[in-house]
């Protein structure tokens, strides 16, 4: 998927921070992009649909935001949560932010399913032998147009500017 200019923007705006992947990069496959943050699907060959929102400000925590911009945080990472339960019919929704190895602010929405490679572990652990993706997974793998086009819409009117 190609980036717009907007999320162009985020990119050359990184310049500032070139060791930060997040800063350099888009930092996947970009869903929406608005002031404060953009959202992108970590492309995961086990993980279809895995979401990230990247704060586009290099800021290594998350106390580090103004309150009201942790509160524009939250409202959308528990509006991609939701988005992963309901559209993609998870079993569970893991949200994580670790920022050990990137340190630049983002959170992780990850699909789960209770026959996925990983399931009940964390899909950092080690795998399952002879699994391969669900029926589920796959369907958000082959539908990726259609739930990429409704997730940004739903961002769009969520956060306009």
């Amino acid at each position: 998927m190609t980036l717009n200019k907007s999320a162009e923007n985020i990119v050359d705006e990184g310049a500032q921070h070139p060791n930060c992947p997040l800063c350099a990069t888009p930092g996947g496959d970009w869903v929406f992009n608005c002031s404060k943050f953009r959202v992108i699907e970590a492309v995961d060959a086990d993980y279809p649909g895995f979401l990230r929102l990247v704060w586009n400000d290099h800021v290594r925590e998350f106390s580090d935001l103004s309150r009201e911009d942790r509160m524009l945080c939250m409202d959308a990472v528990v509006l991609l949560e939701q988005f992963v339960l309901r559209v993609f019919k998870a079993d569970k929704a893991n949200i994580a932010t670790l920022g050990n190895v990137v340190p630049h602010l983002h959170w992780h929405v990850i699909p789960r399913f209770t026959d996925d490679k990983h399931f009940p572990a964390p899909v950092w652990a080690m795998a399952k032998s002879g699994v391969s993706l669900s029926s589920r997974q796959q369907w958000v793998l082959d539908s990726k147009p259609k739930w990429m086009l409704d997730l940004r819409a739903e961002l769009l009117v969520a956060f306009p500017g």
